[in-house]
């Protein structure tokens, strides 16, 4: 799961790398006086740039795998939970329909755990 998250993330930082230096446009312009640094030291500050925003980028993927593993799982549960009873406040005219479907639900599973048993 790790390697597989690992490649992921080390693919899409190679996408951004491609697309930084194939595309040629940035959002950051440096001024210095009230002029834009061109030349070779325009050059070597947007190296830069790329490379600081390469680092920061795998600083916050290493950060969200951790957080994603551990607290992340505890934080969906809760929004999940949340979200259900948002539904529930929302859609009251939905709970005589849904209890028929937990039931029917409820069969389904207590019949397939005897037939695997």
């Amino acid at each position: 799961m790790i390697k597989t998250l690992a490649l992921i993330l080390v693919a899409a930082m190679v996408a951004i790398l491609a697309w930084a230096l194939f595309m040629g446009t940035s959002a950051v312009t440096i001024t210095l006086n009230g002029r834009q640094i061109t030349g070779p030291f325009g050059a070597i500050i947007g190296v830069w740039e790329l490379v600081l925003t390469l680092v920061i980028l795998f600083c916050v993927a290493i950060l969200l795998a951790f957080v994603f593993a551990g607290v992340g799982l505890i934080v969906f549960g809760c929004l999940v939970l949340v979200g259900v009873i948002l539904a529930a406040i929302a859609f009251p005219f939905l709970l005589p329909m849904l209890v028929p479907l937990f039931i029917v639900w409820l069969v389904c599973s207590l019949a397939s755990r005897t037939k695997a048993a």
